[in-house]
């Protein structure tokens, strides 16, 4: 499990631009939330991001995340059989969710992946943590490596379930740190986060996220409930290309937390606007080579730059880009030589390294031994 988990690339930290002025972010009656835009990974809006809540079954998203990366990299399949301990197992009391696994018995990992997302079911976390884990401890230590990897900093897990413990906190800003890589490395299995029921075992359980039920563009994710906790919800909405992610912690009933989601993706979308001022690919420039076989070698970006932006403020743009003064052979593509740097009415928001887009191979040694000479007589003028 840890090489399985090594191979994930962390995500960048969310970003908060403090020049912008939108108009000023509802009034939440909740105990912590967070809006925050996918691709810039910018905060919009926040009340105490960073504080350390108890997550509720919000804690399966970590779970699930978990079993989906598994999936991905093969090292589990859909259709292996995961067993039901008597640890694992949910008697069925009104005090926890459940997706009825009978004990001693088996369920796929896909069966038991919807049973965690949709069902909310802390029998099929319980049995997929030993799975992977070998005892739900063990998995909650994986679960504390990878939020590490992700840089959740404000999180600490000690079971798969979300069931109240002492030690067991995160904040909304991991919150939406989680979402964003369920949603940017479990493509494949994303779309279970938006189905709307699921049947096992001859019982059909809804999923709990009442947003699913009224805004098409709600694609998922969780939802969290204990007396401690309060109601919880994580959701994502993707209008017109752009998705925002909501984090909503300690609402007072299931109705408010769903309401004051719908407000910040309301105001989030009436406000903000992504813009993707360059491309990956796209050729900045050509500047000379020294020492190489080619004289130029084309620059630019490997990513695209998206901002997030309040509406009318991408007119205002300005970009600058500074390359090496001198760039030398042999280069590798995607070597860095330089950097783009985006402003607004002079405030930096945004740099990213500018690269060559095409190797260029070192020249013969007479070649740069002229190169050589004529740096020196051009440094003497």
């Amino acid at each position: 499990m840890r090489r399985f988990l090594a191979g994930i690339a962390p995500l960048l930290l969310l970003t908060s631009l403090a020049h912008a002025a939108p108009p000023a972010a509802p009034e939440l009656d909740n105990k912590a939330y967070l809006l925050v835009d996918f691709d810039s990974g910018r905060v919009l809006a926040e009340k105490n991001s960073h504080e350390q809540l108890p997550p509720a079954s919000l804690t399966k998203m970590m779970t699930s995340y978990i079993v989906e990366q598994a999936l991905t990299t093969g090292r589990v399949k859909e259709t292996d059989p995961v067993y039901v301990s008597e640890h694992a197992w949910c008697r069925g009391t009104s005090a926890e969710s459940c997706m009825y696994l009978p004990v001693h018995g088996q369920a796929s990992v896909i069966d038991m992946l919807r049973g965690i997302i949709i069902q909310s079911g802390n029998d099929a976390s319980k049995a997929v943590a030993e799975h992977l884990g070998g005892s739900e401890p063990a998995f909650a230590e994986l679960m504390n490596q990878q939020a590490a990897r992700l840089g959740m900093k404000d999180t600490h897990f000690v079971n798969a379930t979300g069931l109240p413990d002492p030690a067991h906190k995160t904040s909304a800003y991991d919150m939406a740190i989680l979402a964003r890589a369920i949603v940017r490395d479990s493509a494949h299995y994303y779309p279970i986060y938006a189905e709307k029921e699921f049947t096992y075992n001859g019982i059909k359980q809804g999923n709990r996220n009442a947003l699913l039920y009224t805004d098409p563009s709600v694609d998922g994710l969780k939802t969290g409930h204990t007396e401690e906790a309060g109601f919880c919800l994580v959701s994502s909405s993707k209008r017109q290309g752009m998705r925002l992610i909501a984090v909503v912690m300690g609402a007072k009933s299931m109705q408010g937390r769903a309401d004051q989601s719908r407000a910040l993706f309301s105001w989030g979308f009436a406000n903000f606007e992504n813009v993707k001022p360059y491309a990956a690919g796209t050729v900045l420039g050509s500047p000379k080579v020294w020492f190489g076989k080619a004289e130029q070698v084309k620059v630019g970006l490997l990513q695209d730059v998206t901002l997030t932006l309040a509406r009318g403020e991408a007119s205002r743009l300005k970009a600058s880009m500074q390359i090496q003064p001198e760039v030398k052979a042999p280069l590798k593509k995607g070597q860095s030589v330089g950097t783009l740097t985006l402003s607004l009415d002079g405030a930096p928001v945004a740099t990213q390294a500018i690269v060559a887009l095409e190797p260029v191979e070192e020249a013969s040694f007479f070649v740069r031994l002229w190169h050589r000479i004529t740096m020196f007589f051009s440094s003497l003028i």
